[in-house]
């Protein structure tokens, strides 16, 4: 492949260590280059090298990037993809770089949420796209994951109670894409979780998890809520089926969410009354033993003084994100400002940026391409929704 250099070290030590972008401008450099990118193995170990990165947006939710704190400060944020749509997306899922964008109409007869104009299953990087929107028109996406003894990738769905089909069953539904089948039902769900909103999963040993937002009016108040949970929802993505493990003992606090770190569980609370975020961690998976690993008190009022239109009335909302080992809080100000801070764990702010969103999930590169694109409606590389 190189003279004077063995292809081994090469292919394993040099190429699967450059970024997407290298290895595409590398396939035209040389074909046998191309031939040693784009077998099956060597595309697998390239993805396995990619970091997971918190997944932001733009421009008013047309384009997607990642944020990637490790970077010099003017490399920090990545453009994924640009999209050419007429109304903001939503992510709905995220899976081994594989993404899953909705669109809505602004009004519609589902409770809550206009139908859906547009529903989507990508690879930005290849640059993959294909529709979902007839086969998914009346469910909820819950998540995606890797099968894995069939190879596959899955959707794990929430059907509704508001399908017209009087046969139709509410409960969870699993659907194999690229599949021409159905969804298939696999079970019911609570009554009380039916009512439960669910954000985006975590993934860790081989199951999803999810901490279910209950929400309460607080004090009479219908703007501010408390959460009610005690319990962590997992579905074991091999057996396809339920079960449940302790959360922490938290206090309640103004919302929770669930995150990963380092291939564990954590679980933040943020108590916005006290300005302060607690995030626990779950270091012993089958104890079930959550530990309080930090209680970040954020100077809110010192990063208000920093920057002009911020005041003690501004909304503010925090994400906790992991990042190579490192614990990351992205606190949004402003509904108009739309400012966007990072804060370290000592509560100390870190960077700023303008008109960004934090997403759900995370984002990890892949220059995979997979089958079941194809057998998709409206199968396209390289056209819209791609800008």
């Amino acid at each position: 492949l190189l003279p004077g250099l063995p292809d081994e070290i090469l292919v394993w030590e040099i190429l699967v260590r450059l970024d997407p972008k290298s290895i595409l401008r590398s396939r035209a450099v040389r074909r046998d280059w191309r031939c040693a990118t784009t077998n099956h193995r060597f595309l697998q170990a390239h993805h396995a090298r990619q970091p997971a990165l918190p997944i932001l947006s733009s421009d008013g939710y047309r384009n997607i990037l990642t944020f990637d704190h490790r970077a010099a400060a003017a490399s920090q944020l990545h453009t994924v993809a640009r999209l050419a749509l007429s109304q903001p997306f939503k992510l709905e899922a995220s899976c081994d770089g594989l993404l899953i964008l909705s669109k809505h109409e602004m009004a519609g007869s589902r409770p809550g949420l206009g139908p859906r104009a547009l529903l989507t299953v990508c690879n930005p990087v290849t640059r993959q796209h294909a529709s979902l929107t007839r086969t998914l028109k009346d469910f909820n996406i819950l998540g995606m994951y890797p099968h894995r003894p069939t190879g596959k990738y899955r959707l794990l769905l929430q059907g509704t109670s508001f399908m017209d089909s009087s046969s139709d069953r509410t409960g969870w539904y699993v659907l194999e894409l690229g599949s021409y089948e159905a969804p298939r039902y696999i079970g019911c769900s609570k009554a009380k979780l039916q009512s439960a909103i669910f954000h985006a999963p975590v993934w860790v040993r081989d199951s999803l998890h999810w901490y279910p937002v209950c929400y309460t009016p607080v004090d009479g108040e219908t703007a501010f809520f408390q959460l009610e949970s005690k319990l962590v929802i997992v579905f074991d993505t091999i057996a396809e089926s339920f079960r449940q493990i302790r959360a922490p003992l938290a206090p309640r606090t103004n919302y929770s969410c669930i995150f990963e770190m380092d291939n564990m569980l954590g679980i933040y609370s943020c108590d916005k009354a006290q300005k302060i975020v607690d995030i626990w961690v779950l270091h012993n998976y089958e104890s079930e033993v959550w530990e309080l690993k930090y209680r970040v008190d954020l100077t809110i009022a010192e990063i208000w003084g920093k920057f002009e239109g911020l005041n003690g009335n501004s909304y503010w909302h925090v994400t906790v994100v992991s990042g190579d080992g490192d614990v990351l809080l992205l606190v949004r100000f402003g509904q108009s400002e739309n400012w966007l801070f990072y804060v370290d764990t000592d509560g100390k702010l870190v960077a700023s940026f303008q008109d960004l969103y934090v997403g759900e999930g995370r984002f990890k590169q892949t220059l995979v391409r997979h089958d079941f694109f194809t057998t998709l409606e409206g199968h396209a590389v390289d056209a819209s929704p791609f800008v």
